[in-house]
C-alpha cells in the first residue's frame, strides 16, 4: 500500500475502541504489524488486557501510571499524568517517523483535545508527518472539522439504547 489511510471512529456511543481493535485483528491476520496506544484509560484498563496475549502481532502501550481513568483523578494527579500522556503522544510521533508499524491506533486521542492536553494542530501534524504507515486509526467522542478534513474513513458511533447502564 503506497498511500496512508486515516480512519476515525468517534461519537457518544460505545464500541469505538472495539471497532478499532477489529481493524487491528484484521491487519494482523494479513501479516501487518500493529501498535495500539491507549490514552486516558489508566494503566489498568482491563477491558483490553487480552490484547497483550496477541503480542508480537499487536503491541499495546499505555503510558499512564494511575490505575483509574484520567477524568477520575485529582487535579494534582492530572498534572503528573498529563506528562505521561504527552510521552505517549510523542511515542506515537516516533512510531510514525520510524515507520515502526503498518497500523497505528491512537485510542481516545481525540479526547485529549477536551482536556487541553494536545491541540487539533498537534493531531494534524501527526497525521501529516510521514507516509510510512498504511493506516492510522483515531478514536474519541468528538471529531473537530479541521481533523475530519484529513480522514479518509469516518464512522460515527451513536448509542440508541443501553439497558445495561440503567
Amino acid at each position: 500500500m503506497d498511500r496512508k489511510i486515516v480512519q476515525v471512529f468517534y461519537g457518544a456511543g460505545k464500541g469505538k475502541t472495539s471497532a478499532a481493535v477489529g481493524q487491528c485483528i484484521r491487519a494482523a491476520s494479513l501479516g501487518q504489524s500493529v501498535i495500539i496506544i491507549q490514552f486516558l484509560k489508566g494503566k489498568d484498563a482491563e477491558e483490553f488486557n487480552f490484547l497483550e496475549r496477541l503480542e508480537p502481532d499487536i503491541k499495546l502501550f499505555r503510558f499512564e501510571k494511575s490505575n483509574g481513568s484520567y477524568d477520575e483523578l485529582l487535579d494534582s494527579q492530572k498534572k503528573e499524568e498529563k506528562q505521561n500522556i504527552l510521552n505517549g503522544f510523542n511515542f506515537a510521533k516516533k512510531v510514525i517517523d520510524t515507520g515502526e508499524c503498518d497500523v497505528l491506533v491512537l485510542d481516545e486521542v481525540l479526547n485529549l483535545l477536551d482536556w487541553n492536553i494536545v491541540s487539533a494542530d498537534d493531531i494534524i501534524h501527526l497525521i501529516r508527518s510521514k507516509d510510512d504507515y498504511c493506516r492510522l486509526v483515531l478514536t474519541g467522542r468528538s471529531l473537530p472539522a479541521e481533523i475530519a478534513e484529513y480522514a479518509d474513513v469516518i464512522s460515527k458511533i451513536e448509542l440508541e439504547k443501553d439497558l445495561l447502564d440503567s
